[in-house]
């Protein structure tokens, strides 16, 4: 026998309350004899032990009728061969778990997985009766709080057939603790788990314990007979870091076989806004990956939507894979003049008389004494012209605002504090600013360009080709006046040597960002470079280069999969949207930044595409959401190992059921003989009244006798 409500046979404490009111009624009083009363010695030794008859039968039952009714409370449950002699059945509360991942939507002789899993979890709940509690569950669910139980098979039956193909599906281990704790705050004494799947190995189970009560059963039930083989895309990656119009972009995507056949001259496509714009092939083998390259030429600004599409075959879900990319409308820029400092020939560089509109920035320029004040984060690269000095505050937040994905571009100040600069560069991770060499000019020259790394981004399509096939020097400005930088040991590199030693430009870069230190400023007291061919176009790379850092791409999230994306270039209190493919519209939860807004993405996001971020009727981003790669392998587990992979998991003995023969009814009704178990409270509470009644009918009927004179 066991208890359902255990705890309350600590009540069974209440039983001795009779014995104690009885023993001290039998306290003893003091003794004084009357002469009058002495005939009351005499008095019969048989009507005496009548009456203690009486009280004990009392005690007896007041104690017995308190005891039933504890017991009852705390259900008494009948297990075992006794119980099935009796025919009779505890109450059951079942969790019927569907994986409904993408898999389930493959097929063998019996049909879709999932409808055979539709159709066992039917039968299941048919043999259910009154007074049990059925759960629902699926793996690939929206992640309901507290899940309905269903004590009616009807509306039961309704929600299976209702289940449905979702992207984004959970390990099926995780749903599986997850029934785990809807049982444990169960009080029926058959406590069951029912997983009905397709045994995909790659998405099972994982190292994350599920903790499974003891007095709850798992059961396995295996649908589909046939292994797939499948190819997917399993990455996609833009690599070109400055994007325009008209330009090649350099995208890369990685291609997965799981098959146990090798494929040839499969072909791969790179959509962007709905139109092919590049082709690829690949040969892959068995169980093996292979990168394709395509050079992608973007005919329009704005966040576009991109894709890679590969063949056709039995799993469709994988065979594409989204992705966004930022050909920028405006960059803004900040730049911020030192005393003294000239900035005409960088404001007149990047005006829009040179760019004849076809690449537009928005230029702020502020002095340096209100860069304090400034709020970087609205602006895609920040330029400082020589400031002479940096506060502490000043020197913070120019590595915030690297660090949180910024672009900066540093040109040197004939005035500048060295402390001042090096804690800048120490913040950016590089090295120290040691003084000037020469003298401002025009004067002698002192240096000229030694090493151009022409393999960098920056310098793509600034330089002739043939320059970077025969090794032949980059024409170089004269110098007359530099700044001389030591490199660090930090994530730096010099992108052009001087013939003195010293970088003329180097790269720190820093989190998400980057800064370019240039060691002369655009003037023409420092070097002829703002009179040179080289000036503009070396200054519009660097300028596209800093200010995309991680835009050029946009973020690639996973759906079913908590999430964040951090958004800078946010109105002020504006509130944010996800605006799915399908037309449905989320709001996140978000909060604000130093100069961005992060917004945190939940589970409930399943429908794979290309997403709007919205403030009001503005679009501000676009973000890719694709299906978790492990999906895409198709390999299945055999009963046997899947129950000892969850049994490693949950610390529990899983028992595999093979519902899908026609052996079903069979296995059902050995399941419904395992299930067996009678509670008793009722007899305990009809004894409890029995007891009461007996008490009350000796309380008034057995008179004691009365004692003659």
């Amino acid at each position: 026998m066991t208890f359902l409500n255990p705890l309350l046979l600590l009540g069974l404490l209440a039983a001795a309350i009779p014995l104690i009111i009885h023993l001290f009624n039998f306290r003893k009083p003091k003794r004084v004899d009357f002469s009058s009363l002495a005939f009351l010695k005499e008095l019969q030794k048989t009507t005496m032990q009548r009456v203690r008859i009486k009280q004990w039968l009392l005690l007896l039952l007041r104690t017995l009728a308190i005891a039933c009714l504890v017991l009852a409370f705390a259900r008494p449950t009948l297990t075992g061969g006794l119980a099935g002699t009796l025919g009779g059945r505890a109450a059951s509360s079942l969790v019927v778990i569907i994986d409904n991942s993408l898999s389930m939507t493959l097929r063998d002789a019996q049909g879709a997985y999932l409808a055979q899993a539709k159709e066992i979890a039917a039968g299941i709940i048919n043999q259910t009766e009154p007074g049990d509690e059925v759960f629902l569950l699926t793996t690939a669910d929206v992640g309901l709080a507290e899940p309905t139980g269903y004590k009616n098979r009807g509306p039961a039956l309704d929600a299976v057939t209702d289940v449905e193909v979702r992207n984004g599906a959970a390990r099926s281990s995780r749903t599986v603790a997850r029934a785990a704790g809807i049982l444990a705050e169960a009080a029926n004494l058959n406590k069951e788990i029912y997983l009905i799947s397709d045994l995909q190995r790659s998405t099972l189970a994982d190292s994350v314990q599920a903790s499974v009560p003891e007095d709850v059963r798992l059961l396995l039930v295996p649908v589909g007979e046939r292994t797939y083989a499948n190819v997917a895309v399993t990455e996609v990656r833009v690599n070109s870091r400055i994007v325009e119009v008209g330009q090649p972009v350099q995208i890369e995507a990685t291609l997965a076989n799981y098959g146990t056949e090798a494929v040839e001259d499969y072909v791969a496509s790179v959509y962007l806004e709905g139109e092919r714009v590049a082709q690829a092939a690949a040969d892959l083998a068995p169980g093996a990956t292979a990168t394709v390259a395509f050079a992608a030429t973007p005919q329009q600004r704005g966040w576009l939507s991109g894709l890679v599409q590969i063949e056709d075959d039995a799993f469709e879900y994988d065979n594409l894979r989204y992705f966004t990319l930022n050909v920028p409308e405006r960059r803004r820029v900040l730049i911020v003049r030192g005393e003294d400092a000239r900035t005409d020939f960088l404001e007149l560089a990047l005006s829009s008389r040179l760019t004849q509109e076809r690449i537009v920035f928005d230029l702020e320029t502020i002095p340096e004494n209100a860069l304090a004040a400034a709020a970087l984060g609205q602006y895609d690269a920040v330029v400082l012209v020589g400031p002479r000095t940096l506060s502490s505050g000043e020197t913070a937040a120019l590595v915030r605002y690297v660090d949180a994905g910024g672009g900066l571009l540093v040109f040197p100040g004939a005035g500048a504090l060295a402390p001042d600069y090096n804690a800048l560069f120490e913040g950016l991770g590089g090295g120290r600013f040691s003084g000037f060499s020469g003298e401002l000019g025009p004067g002698p020259v002192i240096a000229g360009f030694d090493r151009v790394d022409l393999e960098h981004p920056l310098f793509d399509g600034v330089f002739e080709q043939s320059l970077r096939q025969r090794g032949q020097a980059v024409e170089s400005p004269s110098l007359y006046f530099s700044l001389n930088y030591t490199p660090g040991t930090g994530t730096e590199q010099t992108l052009i040597h001087l013939s003195n030693g010293f970088p003329f430009m180097q790269e720190l870069r820093h989190g998400r960002g980057a800064a370019f230190l240039v060691s002369v400023a655009p003037d023409p007291r420092w070097s002829d470079l703002p009179v040179r061919g080289l000036f503009i176009p070396l200054l519009y790379r660097a300028i596209y280069y800093l200010s995309a850092s991680e835009q050029v791409a946009g973020e690639q999230l996973l759906v079913g999969t908590p999430g964040e994306l951090r958004l800078g270039g946010v109105p002020d209190g504006a509130r944010l949207r996800l605006v799915a493919p399908g037309g449905d519209t989320f709001t996140p939860e978000q909060r604000s930044l130093f100069g961005a807004v992060l917004m945190q993405t939940d589970a409930s996001l399943h429908e794979a595409g290309v997403y709007d971020v919205m403030a009001g009727e503005t679009r501000v981003r676009r973000v890719a959401f694709n299906l978790d790669g492990r999906e895409s392998d198709l390999q299945t587990l055999d009963g046997g190992a899947a129950a000892a992979r969850l049994a490693d998991v949950t610390g529990r003995p899983v028992r595999v059921l093979d519902l899908a023969g026609d052996d079903r009814e069979a296995v059902v009704r050995t399941l419904e003989a395992e299930r067996t178990g009678v509670e008793l409270w009722n007899v305990f509470m009809l004894l409890a009244l029995v007891f009461l009644l007996a008490e009350m009918l000796v309380a008034r009927q057995w008179q004691p006798e009365a004692v003659s004179a």
